[in-house]
């Protein structure tokens, strides 16, 4: 049942302009289902963001389809996410094959998640912290997503990505922010580009 949902939902991600083929293929793979609670779960295949723990949110398939096709993401690639969340985004890439280090502050989320994404056998490794300082330790990235709404990029998570990584966020206000897609096109010189308007929890500092 749930695989016959699953296609179906692809089939609506295509539609709605979504052309990477690994992208749609992720999403046909991973078990939205699982990430949601049980109250929820007869809506877990339609294209809406849904109430999680914590004040939180499982955010809308087509966001993390348009995300995850603005990153470019390729197998074996360095991925550092900031908002681990539901866990969905994070399985998302790693199914297509990235290795991903990412980063939960509220530390329930951060504690229930790993319960079954441990069990998908999944490259994902978990972090709880302050999104805003990133992981130094582990850089550089080839790519950073961070998934809650943010004013600006900090410039420490910018240093973390190589030259030619690519970072996605949606930035702007709370009400309301724009999906950034940057560039590290050199040491100290990127490019950014602007792909729609979405509306995104707030990014928090420190640890909760």
């Amino acid at each position: 049942m749930h695989q016959g949902m699953r296609k179906k939902l692809v089939s609506k991600l295509r539609e709605k302009g979504i052309h990477d083929e690994a992208v749609l293929d992720a999403i046909n793979r991973v078990p939205r289902h699982l990430f949601m609670d049980s109250s929820f779960l007869k809506f877990a295949y339609i294209d809406q963001a849904f109430p999680i723990a914590e004040g939180q949110t499982i955010s809308q398939p087509y966001t993390v389809a348009k995300q995850t096709e603005l990153l470019g993401i390729q197998p074996h690639m360095k991925v550092l996410e900031i908002g681990t969340g539901s866990g969905y985004q994070a399985a998302v890439l790693a199914t297509m094959g990235a290795r991903v280090y990412t980063m939960e502050r509220i530390r329930n989320l951060f504690i229930n998640v790993q319960v079954y994404l441990k069990k998908m056998n999944l490259n994902i490794q978990f972090f709880y912290g302050d999104g805003y300082k990133g992981l130094p330790a582990f850089a550089p990235f080839d790519r950073i997503l961070i998934t809650a709404a943010i004013p600006e990029i900090p410039e420490l998570l910018l240093c973390q990505l190589v030259i030619g990584g690519i970072l996605v966020a949606p930035t702007g206000s709370a009400n309301a922010q724009t999906m950034t897609r940057i560039i590290r096109t050199g040491e100290k010189s990127f490019k950014s580009s602007h792909h729609g308007y979405f509306v995104f929890v707030p990014m928090r500092k420190g640890k909760a």
